[in-house]
């Protein structure tokens, strides 16, 4: 993992949702991935092998339709063969917005339990689930117990449970005792190798977004911060979700102060909405209570915005897209890649 040194010490694989992670993970990180795809394309597929340990099929119906291949792979290859499983979904989740439930009533995510009413098919040697979003071990337990409510009569017969991602047990008050102990008796009980994908485990609180006060906007008693960001172009996720992220003021005399969301209160500057650059009417965030007026050239931070904002961009109005930097810890700022006006034009027609 030349390239993800600090996950290298604490990871030992990487999971893939196209042809391109899957590439990536073996060309950046020198191991194949753990792939998972809603639905694989049959001019990507023969690629896709070569670069997966595992793959996950979304339904009975797609693993049938590439058995073949995977056979005929698995026969000429000689690595290890790669191993196949079904995604389930156990019909429960603690998610509650319907945008990120991959368990609500009619998701396309995963088979429900009668999709095996024949049992497994045959060459299966793995179920997976992932219905969890920065959840805890709590979490996990619940939907542990559904899962095995459902497909008990499964595991079994199967080498490996893969219980998705959404693990956040680098979040502080994290109980990773309990993890630790519900890992033990599930493995115990069940005889199975267990995979997690601790996505947001690795990024969470690692970097943030800073933003600079363009202008000042008011409109029948509203006043908008208007920055040089675009929810929709920069941070989607904070309006699918949606989410209303962690923000610090600094002013231009270095003060730095939190600001927090009503109804706590109006702090003594007051209540603004921050908006985004963009022309889309719903880019902006509702009001947050700031401590001090803000002003034209005033720094706005949005907390722990590395994990989802990097990869989720988008160029709707041409907007710019931030420089990805390091803050190294002798105060240094280390540019690592500035976006220009041939990013934007190459990913046009």
């Amino acid at each position: 993992m030349e390239r993800f040194p600090v996950g290298e010490k604490y990871l030992s694989g990487a999971t893939a949702s196209s042809l391109n992670e899957a590439r990536l993970i073996f060309e950046e990180m020198g191991c194949k991935a753990h792939t998972y795809c809603v639905a694989y394309l049959p001019d990507e597929f023969s690629e896709i092998m070569r670069y997966s340990s595992h793959l996950v099929f979304n339904s009975v119906a797609q693993y049938e339709r590439f058995r073949s291949a995977v056979s005929v792979h698995n026969a000429n290859s000689a690595d290890t063969p790669i191993s196949c499983g079904i995604r389930c979904n156990p019909e429960y989740s603690e998610v509650e917005t319907e945008l990120y439930n991959p368990a609500a009533p009619g998701s396309r995510l995963g088979e429900v339990d009668a999709a095996f009413a024949n049992g497994l098919p045959e060459g299966i040697e793995g179920l997976h689930f992932h219905t969890l979003c920065e959840s805890t071990s709590y979490d996990l337990e619940k939907t542990l117990a559904a899962f095995e409510q459902h497909f008990g009569h499964l595991i079994p017969k199967v080498k490996w449970v893969n219980m998705g991602g959404g693990h956040l047990m680098t979040k502080k008050g994290y109980d990773t005792a309990h993890l630790v102990r519900l890992l033990q008796n599930f493995k115990e009980k069940w005889g199975v190798d267990i995979i997690l994908e601790p996505g947001s485990a690795i990024a969470w609180e690692t970097g943030v977004l800073i933003s600079t006060v363009l202008d000042i906007h008011e409109s029948r008693g509203i006043k908008t911060a208007i920055t040089d960001i675009s929810f929709t172009g920069h941070m989607p996720d904070t309006l699918e979700m949606p989410y209303r992220p962690r923000i610090t003021h600094v002013a231009q005399n270095g003060e730095a102060t939190p600001a927090v969301t009503p109804p706590i209160g109006a702090g003594r500057g007051g209540l603004y909405r921050i908006g985004g650059v963009s022309c889309l009417s719903g880019d902006y965030m509702k009001e947050y209570s700031f401590e001090q007026d803000l002003k034209v050239g005033d720094r706005i931070i949005f907390e722990d915005m590395i994990h989802y904002t990097m990869v989720k961009t988008t160029t709707f109005n041409g907007v710019r897209h931030p420089d990805i930097c390091i803050l190294h810890e002798n105060g240094e700022l280390e540019v690592v890649k500035k976006f220009g006006y041939e990013d934007y034009r190459n990913r046009l027609s």
